[in-house]
């Protein structure tokens, strides 16, 4: 089997045990490439993205960030405090087909510690 049809089929497996397991609640997906992070905040009865944030809006010298895993914290705070403003506390998470670890892991910490419930 290809790289590309183990990577689909993986994330297939993960948004289908979210579908289960989320009894309607928003959820929050996140996408990594190798320089930068993505998180957004998901209605799938509706289909659309009602908060986001990514790595590319940190201006890395002004924030103190350093490194990748600092950024990906940085997004998780910024994705948390957009979404208590919208009035969305709790949310499933969706790592896609990543690991929960390293960056995923981070940004996930981030937006936990700052107020969002998954």
């Amino acid at each position: 089997m290809s790289d590309k049809v183990q990577v689909k089929k993986r994330q297939q497996r993960v948004r289908s045990s979210l579908k289960k397991k989320s009894n309607g609640r928003l959820r929050l997906s996140v996408f990594r490439s190798n320089h930068n992070i993505y998180a957004q905040i998901i209605d799938d009865k509706q289909g659309k993205t009602l908060v986001s944030a990514s790595s590319l809006e940190i201006n890395a010298k002004e924030e103190n960030a350093k490194g990748k895993k600092e950024c990906a914290v940085i997004t998780g705070k910024n994705i948390a405090e957009r979404a208590t403003a919208a009035g969305i506390k709790e949310v499933v998470f969706d790592r896609g087909r990543y690991l929960y670890h390293g960056r995923v892991k981070a940004l996930a910490e981030a937006a936990r510690e700052a107020g969002l419930v998954f």
